[in-house]
């Protein structure tokens, strides 16, 4: 992706930086999106409704006796339908020590099953049994340090590789993928964030059972096949992403020091050294915990008969059985006492990031703050904008972003000084501006204004059952798919005296984390 920031399709293997991307276009394109969506519909239901108030999805819930979820929303207009598999677990729910395990996940569904990506799984099986005693043989062995046998480890090494080779003819590489493909499925792919996991596919509706086959099977049957090379790929991600990214590298430190309890302060890629040392056995547990049918929700949105849907669901997902139900994350982020600050040195261009504590979607502060980030940052007409990269000319990019969560999260703001600018002086620049809103209500022209805005956002990209089916699967994780419905009334709600009371309740000195990118040059000099 070029621009982390951009409205555009976003990659949906994400790592922090990409989450973050994604959390741009959800919240502040295609969440507005749905709603449009459905006042579009009802407007040509009932061509004298104007009211937003009166917007309501009609999306119908049905859960299977293992628990799992099924929500439905026919639309025929074309003879297709966006699907959705949203597992409610994310890096929120890890712990130290396999941190980056959901998103590990993401990669391992797609390397198939004991049906799909196998040329005879009674052949496969007792190799990939092999290839895990040689490694836990091997990784015992290196552990004794100088008193290794390094012949044994030879022996065992040789005799891995040769595993291997096999494993390599018997696998069917990337089958699931192919088989999608060659039947008219489009947008297969997955994403991991802190609350949940996402795995997507758009496909003819008369391809409904072939979807229900493979996607089943992937919930009662995933093998962790090249679980081993597929570690090697989100490492290397890992380094592309975060540890060669400066705003990678930047965002990952801002988080850590925002976060000194709650799980949102570790990544979602997970540290290099817990991917390193994932087990399968770990992580066929945790599959086994997590991954289970009552902690899943399917979505379907397009052209298909709801009744016959659960019926299908019902056929190939009702036998797979549940778990124990999954606990919340009950640890809480104790109140910050005190500004606190992070300098990541780095040869690339200075960077400033910014991070306020805010509460979670279900709390009424959460919209004030969206309408606050475009105010701030949404276009050319923007405050942050207009100040530092067009009138004072000390900024090259600014950018927002207040996000819906499941659990309290951070409002950011980022800024990338204009040379020869100093990161101190746009610092100072955006607190000007906060403190702006903390003494100033905006005009009623101004919030209006923001208001037209997000509600135009409606009218663009309005025919999309994706759309629809990632924003349903979206809310469900994190507060209920209903939420939705009253989403565009709490924004139009937003009063002026609301931005100036939450703006000086929130974005305090005490209250805030600063990342800052110095170059290790500049740091010499100093």
């Amino acid at each position: 992706m070029n621009n982390i920031f951009s409205s555009g399709h976003f990659e949906r293997k994400c790592s922090v930086p990409a989450r973050l991307a994604r959390g741009l276009v959800r919240h502040k394109v295609a969440r507005y999106t749905l709603l449009c969506t459905l006042f579009f519909f009802l407007i040509l239901a009932q061509p004298g409704l104007i009211s937003s108030q009166e917007l309501r999805l009609d999306v119908e819930e049905h859960v299977l006796r293992n628990g799992l979820k099924i929500l439905t929303l026919e639309r025929h207009k074309s003879p297709t339908v966006s699907l959705r598999i949203v597992y409610k677990v994310g890096s929120v729910d890890e712990r130290p020590g396999i941190t980056g395990v959901s998103h590990l996940f993401e990669h391992m569904m797609f390397k198939g099953t004991k049906l799909f990506g196998t040329k005879d799984w009674s052949i496969e099986e007792p190799l990939l049994k092999r290839e895990e005693e040689l490694v836990v043989a091997l990784d015992k062995e290196r552990g004794k340090g100088e008193a290794a046998d390094q012949g044994k480890i030879k022996a065992v090494e040789a005799e891995l590789e040769e595993v291997r080779k096999k494993l390599k003819d018997e696998a069917v590489k990337d089958e699931i993928w192919s088989i999608y493909l060659s039947n008219g499925a489009t947008g297969v792919n997955a994403s991991t964030g802190e609350d949940a996991t996402f795995y997507y596919c758009n496909l003819p509706s008369n391809k409904l059972e072939l979807w229900a086959l493979m996607d089943s099977d992937r919930m009662k049957n995933m093998v962790l096949r090249e679980f081993y090379s597929e570690k090697d790929v989100v490492m290397e991600e890992r380094r592309l992403r975060t540890e060669t990214s400066p705003f990678g590298l930047l965002f990952e430190q801002l988080k850590a020091a925002a976060f000194i309890a709650h799980p949102y302060g570790w990544p979602v890629i997970g540290w290099m050294s817990d991917i390193q040392g994932l087990t399968k056995e770990e992580t066929k547990e945790y599959f086994t915990r997590y991954y289970a049918p009552n902690n899943a929700v399917i979505v379907a949105v397009g052209d298909f008969n709801t009744q016959e849907f659960i019926k299908l669901v019902e056929k190939y997902f009702g036998d797979i059985p549940a778990q124990p139900p999954i606990p919340e994350v009950e640890t809480v982020e104790p109140k910050q006492m005190g500004e606190r600050r992070v300098y990541v040195e780095y040869e690339a261009n200075p960077m400033v990031a910014i991070a306020y504590h805010k509460p979670q979607v279900t709390d009424a502060d959460q919209y004030p703050l969206e309408v606050i980030e475009s105010l701030l940052a949404r276009g050319r007409t923007a405050r942050l904008y207009k100040t530092l990269v067009e009138e004072k000319r000390i900024a090259v990019m600014v950018r927002a972003y207040a996000g819906a969560s499941k659990y309290p999260d951070t409002f950011y703001i980022f800024a990338t000084p204009r040379y020869p600018h100093t990161t101190e002086e746009v610092e100072q620049a955006v607190y000007e501006e906060l403190n702006k809103l903390r003494k100033e209500p905006p005009s009623q022209w101004e919030l209006e204004k923001v208001k037209n805005q997000l509600e135009a956002d409606f009218i663009r990209g309005l025919d999309s059952n994706s759309g629809l089916a990632d924003e349903i699967g979206f809310y469900e994780s994190i507060a209920g798919w209903q939420y939705i419905n009253i989403a565009l009334q709490r924004i139009k709600a937003v009063t002026a005296e609301d931005v100036m009371r939450v703006a000086k309740k929130y974005f305090a000195k005490t209250n805030r984390t600063v990342a800052t990118l110095v170059k290790k040059k500049e740091e010499a000099a100093e």
